[in-house]
């Protein structure tokens, strides 16, 4: 492939309710979504999962723009790309920066497979024809909103509840939970929120049959990980923790979790999730995709991960009107009994609809390399 341009935008989207979790609340979603063309004037897609704030990581929207703008594009640019793989190698001289590369790979990724006429899934090695999915819970005003949210998702169909926690909102709520719904697939996602001085309150919830906690601890952190779980009954999964094949292979080894949430932003592109599912298998630690509230495009890439045969939880990707009055993509994500039928055209297999693009864009530049 030659690339001949990237187009950045800059879209602001509202989202359709407020997502609450322990470090914020998101009603409107300010993101990048890149758009690579190359010499034919075959365009590929991809979406920068960062937030306007760097509450989640330290990358923001606006870091991402100077990362992609003065860094990775040169690097995109600098000759040929014969395969997607080769940009986490071309990356590799940039420290971090996760979100930013995966974004500009993505969008390589959704071009190389057009070009190739095969579904972005395949390419990847998943072989699912359905992707089950669950759905992710922000903290609700009441316990009473919360149960009656989760009951509109299990008459849905989701096969597995995310609920957020924090301290004074852990305990007591996934209590009232199961008292209402004794046997639904629950875990709870703390966002760091917690730290080893809380570890009998953590231990409190054993009794609760929990698929997981997620991330109970710091965000940069293995080693206390490794504690709490060696005291719990339930298996912690580690999301803000693993940003590469490294960190997941340090995390497997020290036991500081027995499940891993996959976030192809988080780790910096859809070549690096694929070398983190194959150790993971390898060493028989389940794993998942979450979610960081995508438009279409993420959620599209999101899917196509989600088909390789150790995804075996239930991921984030739930249907794009849940979030979005109108999503960028057509057809938009739908999910019918818990499930997600994995699109059979090339890249991602969605169309985006550039009358939503240019309705939801704040800003836009075109890169070439000349």
């Amino acid at each position: 492939m030659k690339i001949d341009r990237v187009v950045l935008r800059h879209l602001q989207m509202e989202q359709k309710s407020p997502f609450t979790t322990s470090f914020g609340t998101f009603k409107m979603k300010d993101f990048i979504l890149v758009e690579a063309i190359d010499t034919d004037g075959v365009s590929g897609w991809g979406e920068s999962v960062a937030f306007h704030a760097p509450w989640y990581s330290e990358e923001t929207m606006k870091t991402n723009w100077h990362m992609l703008e003065d860094f990775l594009l040169p690097l995109t640019f600098q000759s040929p790309i014969e395969h997607p793989d080769q940009l986490n190698e071309r990356f590799s001289t940039i420290r971090k920066n996760n979100m930013a590369k995966s974004a500009i790979e993505g969008a390589v990724w959704d071009l190389h497979t057009k070009k190739q006429g095969i579904p972005l899934s395949q390419a990847l090695g998943g072989k699912k024809k359905q992707i089950e999915v669950g759905i992710s819970i922000g903290i609700q005003p009441t316990v009473k909103d919360l149960l009656s949210i989760i009951d509109k998702y299990v008459t849905e169909g989701y096969r597995r509840m995310k609920v957020k926690i924090k301290p004074g909102w852990d305990v007591s709520v996934i209590a009232a939970i199961r008292g209402r719904f004794p046997h639904i697939q629950l875990m709870a996602d703390a966002n760091s929120a917690y730290t080893l001085r809380d570890t009998n309150l953590l231990k409190e919830l054993d009794q609760y049959n929990l698929t997981m906690i997620e991330q109970p601890l710091a965000s940069d952190d293995i080693i206390d990980h490794a504690s709490l779980q060696a005291q719990l009954q339930t298996p912690i999964c580690l999301d803000e923790s693993i940003h590469s094949l490294e960190d997941t292979r340090k995390a497997i080894s020290l036991g500081s979790c027995k499940v891993i949430n996959v976030k192809i932003g988080r780790v910096g592109g859809l070549t690096e999730a694929v070398r983190i599912h194959d150790l993971c298998k390898e060493n028989g630690i389940p794993v998942w995709c979450g979610g960081m509230l995508e438009a279409g495009v993420g959620r599209a890439h999101n899917i196509a991960i989600t088909t390789l045969d150790h995804f075996t939880m239930p991921g984030d990707t739930a249907a794009s009107s849940h979030y979005w009055e109108k999503d960028i993509i057509d057809p938009e994500v739908t999910v019918r009994d818990g499930l997600i039928t994995v699109p059979d055209k090339p890249g991602i297999g969605y169309e985006v609809n550039r009358r939503l693009v240019d309705s939801y864009t704040v800003s836009s530049k075109t890169y070439r390399k000349w």
